[in-house]
């Protein structure tokens, strides 16, 4: 079938995947074209999301009357699906031809191919109704990222960081920009407890849970320094969160219906900052996880990346501020393969997370050729830990998943580096990173960005923290969330 927009077949083929097609070389290739004919006509595409703060993306597309016009609506589908899973987003204003924005409107209504898209970021995240507005270019709003981004390194004072996972809550209690030592030199209090907060259906489960660190924080600092005041508490949780109101997050999914989720569970940290009579910001774990590796390296411009269940993702540029985007790279296209495989959860084909995360592992299993039918489909940490073992042992059907990743890996960071800007650092971490797989996955995708994005490959190096930091970095990152002012 011929395709009006070209995909582009990579020289470094996955080794298990011989039919991805990389966003970044087909983008680029079209704009090339576009570039090349001499009347590429502007696009721009403004995304505001709460507090009225915009971000915007300007490019170029072949005007309509063009031969290659029908180029054009591929690239903007696939183009706003990405910014909106970086930025988040309500409202779209389009600069450009009017046809184009009509096909985003079609495709961002309720009946279109980009319903879940527009629920989710419309009436489920920023509560209210996704709007797709149609203008001329230079009509399109300014970027704005107003005070939501003023998440800056402040920490004066005793604070307490806490960090919530699938399986465990960590805490941790800082001191003027450090985590709290005892005389001997061992942490006043950096510590992680089990949980099991997605089954649970009654929201005192989490908040008991949650209350319970916090107090056992409060303790440490007093016990340190009786009558000591503490400044403020920052939370880390994988999820999506506005305004410090949980919109979307797995450890909330027993909280059932909706109504009853919007009722309890949404305000639970408003309700435990009023309780606790202190300042409290919750982010995005993949935005705090980059935020301590910029604490660890000393500078910012940092994207983390954390291949587990999913892949999770955050960003902080170069000042080391969190922007107050999404960075829900998990959903966002990166491969433009039309059989490429389809997420669960938003029925999309080609994101992130089927290439990044344990879940690439399990797609890739069959045509590695690695038996392992005694371990359930959905069994996929166990899958992953099959795989982990096969690797230790020189299995080179297991090396073959990893290198596949690897593959994905190199394009993909250089997709990322076209979007975010500027890249000093790619922050990998995960459970799928663990091990000689790890490593195999970093030299495929150094080897891709040397050979084909050498500007990329200059500009960008692979950092992967250590124990230490995977222990108490996260949690005690979080603790300089809360702006204390004046």
């Amino acid at each position: 079938m011929q395709r009006p927009f070209a995909l582009i077949q990579p020289r470094h083929t996955p080794v298990l995947d011989p039919d991805f097609r990389p966003p970044v070389l087909a983008n680029r290739a079209f704009l090339d074209e576009v570039a090349a004919t001499g009347v590429g006509v502007p696009l721009r595409i403004a995304v505001e999301r709460d507090q009225g703060r915009v971000s915007r993306y300007d490019t170029q597309v072949f005007p309509l009357a063009h031969p290659r016009a029908a180029a054009n609506f591929f690239y903007v589908e696939r183009l706003l699906k990405f910014l909106l899973w970086q930025w988040g987003g309500w409202k779209v204003t389009v600069g450009g031809p009017t046809a184009l924005t009509r096909y985003l409107q079609a495709c961002y209504s309720d009946t279109g191919s980009r319903a879940f898209d527009a629920e989710l970021w419309g009436e489920q995240t920023y509560e209210r109704e996704m709007v797709m507005e149609g203008t001329a270019p230079e009509d399109v709003p300014d970027a704005n990222d107003g005070q939501g981004s003023d998440v800056v390194l402040d920490w004066r004072g005793w604070r307490i960081g806490f960090d919530l996972g699938a399986s465990d809550r960590k805490v941790a209690v800082v001191k003027d920009g450090s985590l709290a030592l005892r005389p001997d030199g061992t942490p006043i209090l950096s510590e992680e407890y089990p949980w099991d907060p997605k089954p649970q259906s009654d929201i005192r489960y989490h908040h008991d849970r949650i209350t319970d660190i916090l107090r056992n924080a409060m303790a440490a600092i007093r016990e340190a320094e009786p009558g000591a005041t503490v400044q403020g508490i920052g939370g880390s949780a994988a999820g999506v969160y506005v305004n410090g109101r949980v919109r979307v997050a797995s450890l909330f999914r027993g909280i059932v219906p909706r109504e009853r989720f919007e009722r309890e569970a949404a305000p639970i940290f408003t309700n435990i900052a009023r309780e606790f009579g202190l300042p409290l910001r919750i982010e995005n774990d993949g935005d705090v996880t980059a935020l301590a590796g910029a604490i660890s390296l000393g500078e910012g411009a940092v994207l983390g990346l954390a291949m587990g269940s999913s892949l999770a993702a955050g960003y902080v540029d170069a000042d080391r501020r969190i922007k107050g985007w999404m960075n829900e790279l998990a959903f966002a296209p990166v491969d433009y393969n039309p059989q490429a495989a389809v997420d669960e959860w938003s029925c999309d084909r080609g994101v992130g997370a089927n290439y990044f995360s344990q879940q690439a592992v399990g797609r890739l299993l069959p045509a590695s050729g690695l038996e392992v039918a005694d371990i359930p489909e959905g069994a996929l940490p166990q899958r992953l830990e099959r795989v982990q073992q096969r690797m230790a042992a020189g299995d080179e059907r297991a090396r073959r998943i990893y290198d596949t990743i690897g593959a994905y890996f190199g394009y993909t960071v250089a997709h990322f580096c076209d979007y975010y800007a500027p890249v000093k650092h790619i922050e990998v971490l995960g459970r799928v990173m663990t091990g000689e797989g790890g490593q195999v996955i970093l030299r495929r995708a150094r080897e891709i960005l040397a050979d084909e994005f050498p500007e990329t490959a200059a500009a960008v190096t692979f950092y992967e923290p250590d124990e230490r930091e995977k222990r108490h970095g996260q949690a005690a990152a979080a603790a300089s969330l809360p702006v204390i002012r004046g």
